[in-house]
């Protein structure tokens, strides 16, 4: 992959993302990482995010509204 990939064990990185939290699942709510999409420019600017994304057409509609 042309970019770094990252490992957060204590989940700072998601915490500081707003990436963990509650959310419901099953109709219960739960503790867990909440599945998001961060688009970072080359200065580490957040340029986008979405919270709560679904997996199912997800990466198609992204690539849409950035005109990739």
């Amino acid at each position: 992959m042309p970019f770094p990939l990252l490992s957060d064990p204590d989940k700072a990185v998601l915490t500081a993302y707003g990436a963990y939290g509650a959310k419901t699942m099953y109709g219960k709510t739960v503790q867990g990482v909440i599945r998001s999409t961060f688009v970072i420019d080359a200065a580490g600017k957040i340029e986008l995010a979405q919270y709560g994304v679904k997996a199912t057409g997800h990466v198609e509609r992204l690539l849409r509204e950035l005109d990739i």
